[in-house]
């Protein structure tokens, strides 16, 4: 028997680590659990619940040393707390829907079987993402999944945004930009909705999501028009461990000095540069802030992606016709004020001018009032905007609020 109040579980698998949430809905979607399972693959890898009374509260150590032994650990946990069937439904964070798929879909032999076939698009997070469906289904076969696509909130860029400048002839093999993080921002959209109305929503939006994984987006009308990442997750600004944007000649350049060969070249340009590269010491961003005084390698990371992310909002700034609202989000974006007050030093030219105290206070708005731009702190949150976008797929719930 299912209960009478639907519960929503959203999971989202990255390469080494799987966070979930555990959602109820009856008149608004409140979270009832959340956690995440770190580390995988490596000796310390980390299993965390968070809940509302103490004994779901706990964090420990776990043997996860392969994604599939993760997912494993994970379903145990999962099987003992729904004995009951507590759980309605099970949505996916899926990073890629290529070029077929620009809304939510629930999951089929057919969707499961198209979704491989796209796995060469984004061979970094796919096939962990589809072993994690895969393993769902034969443990709780009677669940339905849902696919939650990052890729779905740019499918209708315009086609100028689209388009690489490569032969024509592999766009018709699904070789187009995509750009990601769309959960993110189909979230902080709804939210910049909700906090400053529509009207302000449909004017000329920056979205800048900065975290281990950084991207930025040009929104107008409430639609994408743009972004920084490209085909895949590594173009764009710096990030944690990602290249962002590289001359493509440097991949035949290295080939030729150093011997890369293109699988040492990919691995390279995901989890050894970034931050972690210019720096030679940290990819995070709270490490590099405490050296950046005494090392120059720490503080030449960090300026490199404060000056990149400026960048970008220039270029989406002149993609738009002018900025009206800029938004910072992600773990850095949110709790970093130093690296707003860098990125956001010397576009006063575009309006953008920052409040020092309420920056420093990590406020809700942080722009000066003699600023044209409006400029917003908003935490994002893609396993809630999963749980929503399962209840919009299924039906369940009521258009409310949202705790």
């Amino acid at each position: 028997m299912k209960p009478s109040t639907p519960r929503i579980l959203a999971l989202n698998g990255g390469s080494s680590s799987i966070k979930f949430a555990i959602f109820e809905v009856n008149n608004s979607i409140l979270k009832v659990l959340e956690g995440s399972i770190e580390r995988i693959g490596l000796p310390n890898a980390t299993f965390h619940v968070k809940g509302p009374i103490e004994i779901d509260n706990f964090s420990r150590q776990v043997k996860a040393s392969s994604y599939s032994a993760a997912v494993n650990f994970l379903m145990d946990w999962i099987a003992e707390y729904n004995k009951n069937n507590e759980l309605t439904a099970v949505g996916h964070r899926v990073v890629h829907g290529g070029p077929k798929y620009s809304k939510p879909q629930q999951i089929t032999a057919e969707v499961f079987d198209a979704l491989r076939l796209l796995s060469p698009l984004d061979p970094e997070h796919l096939p962990e993402e589809l072993l994690l469906i895969e393993v769902f289904h034969q443990r709780f076969p009677n669940l339905q999944q849902i696919a939650c696509f990052d890729t779905a909130f740019h499918h209708d860029m315009p086609r100028v945004a689209q388009l690489l400048p490569i032969p024509r002839c592999y766009e018709a093999k699904g070789v187009r930009r995509y750009g990601f993080h769309g959960l993110s921002y189909e979230f902080l959209m709804e939210e910049l909705n909700r906090l400053a109305g529509s009207e302000v929503a449909k004017d000329r939006v920056i979205l800048a999501h900065l975290g281990n994984g950084a991207s930025l987006a040009a929104v107008q009308q409430g639609k994408s028009i743009d972004t920084s990442m490209s085909f895949t997750p590594t173009a764009g600004v710096p990030m944690s461990t990602r290249s962002g944007d590289l001359d493509p000649g440097l991949a035949w350049y290295l080939s030729r000095t150093e011997g890369l060969d293109p699988k040492q070249f990919n691995e390279m340009v995901n989890f050894k540069s970034g931050l972690l590269g210019v720096s030679e010491t940290s990819s995070d961003m709270r490490d590099l802030l405490k050296l950046a005084t005494h090392d120059v390698r720490a503080a030449e990371a960090v300026a490199l992606f404060c000056y990149q992310v400026k960048k970008w909002i220039g270029a989406f700034a002149a993609a738009l016709g002018g900025v009206d609202t800029l938004v910072f989000a992600g773990g850095i974006g949110e709790n970093a004020p130093t690296i707003r007050a860098q990125i956001c030093h010397g576009l006063e030219f575009l309006g953008i001018t920052l409040e020092e105290k309420r920056n420093l206070a990590n406020e809700g708005i942080i722009s000066a009032p003699s600023g044209r731009v409006e400029v917003r702190v908003i935490c994002t949150n893609e396993e809630l905007m999963i749980a929503k976008t399962v209840c919009r797929v299924l039906g369940i719930g009521k258009k409310e609020k949202t705790i």
